[in-house]
Parts: C-alpha cells; sequence; structure tokens
C-alpha cells in the first residue's frame, strides 16, 4: 500500500560532525534519514521505533509532506506522493492534499471549539467539490465519536477533557476523514505510565477494529512490542533491522537492537565449534553451546545475547554434565513485582536473570544458571 523507497533526507550541520558535502556546498550536512527503504501493508500497524535523532518523526513527517526530502519516493496506493530521483521530474504533493490523518505528539486540539466541532472540522473546510452536507458531517462525527467513547462529551469545550479523552479526541479527528493511511507521532508520549498502558491496549482494539493502516512512531519499545505488526528499528538515519514484534526481540540482527530492545546480558567470545546451525562459543567464563541461524566460521569473534529471562536459577546443580550450566554467586536481587531480578557474578560478568517472583535467592548464595540453547542470540563482534 505504501511504498518508501531510498529516502534522503539532511539538515545543515556545523563542523564538529556530519558528512562533508562542501565541495558541493560549502557546508557540511547532517544526515537525518539516509537511504530508508521499506513498505506497509494495508490494515498494517507499522511502528518506526530507535532513540531521539535516530530520523524516525523526520521519515514519518517526509510522508506526510512536512519534511522536503533530498531524493527518494513515497508512493501510497500507486499515487506517487513524493520522487525526486535523478533526471526524472520531481513530484511533491502538497500536505492538503495527500489525504493522510495525522496525531501529534501534542494533540494540537483547538481549545476553542468543542468536541464535536474538533472533530468535524477536517470535513468542514474541505474543497467545494469534495463538500459533504451537514446531515452526512453530523452522522460522520457522532459515529467516530462512539467509537472513541466521546459521544456524551461533544458539546463539552475540548480543554475540559482529560489527557486520556484529548488523546482520543486528536485520533477521533484523524480518522473521521477515512484516511488511507494514518500517521501517529508519539501519540502517548505525554501520559501518565497507567493511562498510557491503558490507551495502548484501546489504540490497538481501535486500529484492529477499524482497520486503518497505520505509521507509529516511538521511542517506547515496549510500546512498539505490543502495538505492532512489523517495526524497524533506526539508528543514525538507517533502518538496522526490519521484522515482527517477536523476532526482533528474539533475534536481534546487532548489539545495538539487542540493547534497545529490552534488557539482555552481553557475553563475548569466539567460535571454537560448528556443526551445522549449532555452534560452541568459548568465552572467559566457559563454553556455551547454541543455536545459531548466521553465518561464522570457526575462530570469529561474536557476541552471545541472553535475556534475563532466558536464565533459569538453582540452587543444586545437574547430576549429570549440562551444557550452559554456569556456577556462579548472587550479587544482589530486586522484587518488580511480577518478577525479581537477580545480578549473578560469574567470573568477570555481572549477569541479570529474571525469575519468577516466587523465586527470591539470598545475596552471597551460591547458585547454578542454566540457559537453552534455542534461547540464545549469536551475532558478530
Amino acid at each position: 500500500m505504501l511504498r518508501v523507497e531510498q529516502l534522503v533526507k539532511t539538515f545543515a550541520g556545523d563542523h564538529s560532525g556530519g558528512k562533508d558535502d562542501e565541495q558541493e556546498t560549502g557546508s557540511r550536512r547532517v544526515f537525518a534519514v539516509n537511504g530508508v527503504s521499506f513498505t506497509v501493508a494495508e490494515g498494517e500497524l507499522f511502528t518506526l521505533l530507535g532513540p531521539s535523532g535516530c530520523g524516525k518523526s523526520t521519515t514519518l513527517r517526509s510522508i506526510a509532506g512536512l519534511e522536503d526530502p533530498d531524493s527518494g519516493s513515497i508512493a501510497l496506493q500507486e499515487r506517487m506522493l513524493f520522487s525526486r530521483q535523478g533526471r526524472s521530474k520531481p513530484v511533491n504533493v502538497a500536505v492538503h492534499e495527500r489525504g493522510l490523518g495525522m496525531v501529534f505528539q501534542s494533540y494540537a486540539i483547538w481549545p476553542h471549539m468543542t468536541v464535536f466541532d474538533n472533530v468535524a472540522f477536517p470535513l468542514q473546510v474541505r474543497r467545494r467539490k469534495d463538500k459533504l452536507t451537514r446531515k452526512v458531517i453530523e452522522s460522520r462525527v457522532m459515529r467516530v465519536l462512539e467509537t472513541m467513547e466521546l459521544t456524551k462529551y461533544a458539546q463539552r469545550p475540548a480543554t475540559k477533557l482529560s489527557g486520556g479523552q484529548q488523546q482520543r479526541l486528536a485520533l477521533a479527528r484523524a480518522i473521521v476523514i477515512e484516511p488511507p493511511l494514518l500517521l501517529l507521532d508519539e501519540p502517548l508520549s505525554n501520559l501518565d505510565a497507567k493511562l498510557r498502558e491503558s490507551l495502548r491496549d484501546e489504540l490497538k482494539r481501535l486500529q484492529r477494529e477499524l482497520g486503518i493502516t497505520s505509521i507509529y512512531v516511538t521511542h517506547d519499545q515496549v510500546e512498539a512490542l505490543a502495538l505492532s505488526s512489523r517495526i524497524a528499528v533506526m539508528q543514525e538515519g538507517n533502518i538496522v533491522q526490519l521484522g515482527r514484534p517477536r523476532e526482533i526481540y528474539n533475534s536481534p540482527s546487532c548489539k545495538f537492537v539487542a540493547e534497545f530492545i529490552g534488557t539482555t546480558n552481553f557475553l563475548p567470545g569466539v567460535v571454537c565449534l560448528r556443526e551445522g546451525s549449532r555452534y560452541v562459543v568459548r568465552t572467559s567464563a566457559g563454553e556455551l553451546t547454541l543455536d545459531s541461524p548466521i553465518d561464522v566460521p570457526v575462530g570469529s569473534d561474536v557476541v552471545v545475547s541472553a535475556r534475563p529471562e532466558v536464565i533459569d536459577l538453582h540452587t543444586e546443580g545437574s547430576a549429570l554434565s549440562v551444557a550452559n550450566e554456569w556456577k556462579g554467586t548472587v550479587l544482589s536481587r530486586s522484587f518488580l513485582g511480577d518478577s525479581v531480578d537477580h545480578l549473578v557474578g560469574v567470573g568477570e560478568y555481572t549477569l541479570r536473570a529474571r525469575v519468577n517472583p516466587s523465586v527470591s535467592i539470598q545475596p552471597q548464595s551460591q547458585v547454578f544458571i542454566r540457559m537453552s540453547a534455542d534461547r540464545l542470540t549469536m551475532m558478530a563482534a
């Protein structure tokens, strides 16, 4: 449905960094977006995830028409919204002609209007040839307000709504025009943690029920994992991994993704044996046996990622020799409500193990940790 190809956007930079483009422009240019390409299928909720400054919002704003990219193309339902490639004639459809819905981080609600008027406004300002009758506008607005559970607030001033209600109002105003694509720029970031979790679930339900194709921008990995059909993880203007939430969490492509998505333990080592997709990696604390789809020759430096929840803690060792069982000492523990984190010293490593809250082992206790071969992730160092 949406196709973004080789999108590039640069900004003027200072002399401390950025790509040196002095020969062509006489100034340095900083790449906010550097050759980004992806597609979004109809009905999908596609998330751009990454830290501040990685280019996710610039990519979203380029799709909306609020940024003018240097090069690349953006096509929606085979309609070219932007194209600047080589010698071909450039295309840049104006923001108001793209027909997209957008929800901003600040909501951008008009304070002098009622809830009803806020939602009706995008329909009332349409071009003459696309004008709707008052009756049709009222019907569509009330239908959307009902979906958002805002019907009883229709005549209330928008400023008299709670934060969660304002977020739903901004969403209602964006979808009332029935856009082919909905753009959401960190819409939950201004809410407190409890309300954010509640509205995250509500947003997921609404998106699935209405079947709206959406692009969601966030720096919150939990939000991205909970909401998304697919996730594009961005770093310094590039997409470093694209895939389904479970795939990205369980099989990160690089150290940055493993570190940014959730919490993990990194164990550097050297591949000492390989049999098909099964590897043995020698680390300073002992050997690790694991399964990996990547092609790494024996003798290569690698890093093994072990999520805290894949590390099992035991107070006694196995009677028989078991792969990936190491002896360590509990250094500290933290009760987190739904789990208990134990920091375990194993040789020069301090490993975080996240276990069931019924398990709580005293600091300075000797323990044995076990890690399943199919739950570890290996990547090139």
